[in-house]
């Protein structure tokens, strides 16, 4: 590291188990975020903050006026523009040591094998179960971890996925729920909350710094501020990661 950047970090280099050996971890990790949106925009600049070398933004589509409750990566001078430019954009102003690459597309059974091919580890951030599920699939035959993000209304959860080792969020949703709408109630605070969550999950697996969630569901009810974690099951019969 430059004298600049561990001036930059200097507050986290003190934290225990973490140190330069951690930065230098991190500076050489690559993230992908699925959606850099509510969720992923908050786990993206958390991401980007701490120091990830390099991080992988797919996002389609244009800013709209009502995104902006949520997504702290853009603007209202932004408004009815491409909106994956505006958050690498944010993100590199963040930290310029932080290498970023923006797809304007959301990940498809087209591009998902290049987007998983490019990075050390997944963040999944979609609002749609066939992304999520499509991600994980994919993360698994490439054996790359995967942390996977969700929210509705006041509630939240938490996956983290490695490959072989752990159950994988097929296990936990062999199908995408029939009724789940794209649009849904969301308030930014509770974004903000699983999203810096979902990027504690990828620095302390990036970085060694603590041992992530394994083979646990985390959920989070926020109207109460109760946290609690249950046990996830590796499902033999699971088409994804099962035998």
């Amino acid at each position: 590291m430059t004298d600049a950047e561990k001036a930059l970090y200097s507050w986290q280099l003190d934290v225990a188990g973490f140190g330069d050996e951690g930065q230098r971890r991190l500076k050489q990790s690559s993230v992908l975020v699925s959606r850099c949106g509510g969720v992923g925009g908050h786990l993206a600049a958390e991401l980007a903050m701490a120091g990830v070398g390099t991080l992988v933004l797919a996002h389609a589509g244009n800013l709209r006026l009502d995104d902006l409750n949520r997504q702290v990566l853009m603007s209202h001078t932004g408004l009815n523009t491409p909106r994956a430019p505006q958050a690498a954009e944010r993100l590199r102003a963040l930290n310029p040591y932080t290498r970023v690459e923006a797809f304007e597309e959301n990940v498809t059974p087209e591009n998902v094998k290049r987007l998983v091919t490019s990075v050390d580890a997944v963040a999944s951030c979609a609002p749609l179960f066939e992304e999520r599920l499509l991600l994980n699939q994919e993360a698994v035959r490439q054996k790359k971890p995967l942390v996977d993000c969700a929210m509705f209304e006041l509630e939240a959860q938490l996956v983290t996925v490695f490959p072989g080792k752990t159950a994988c969020l097929a296990c936990l949703y062999p199908a995408p729920p029939p009724a789940w709408q794209r649009r849904f109630p969301v308030l930014g605070a509770v974004a903000g909350v699983i999203g810096c969550l979902g990027a504690l999950e990828l620095i302390k697996l990036l970085s060694g710094l603590a041992s992530p969630l394994e083979n646990q569901l985390l959920l989070c009810d926020l109207r109460t501020l109760a946290f609690r974690r249950t046990t996830l099951l590796r499902r033999p019969d699971c088409l994804v990661c099962g035998k």
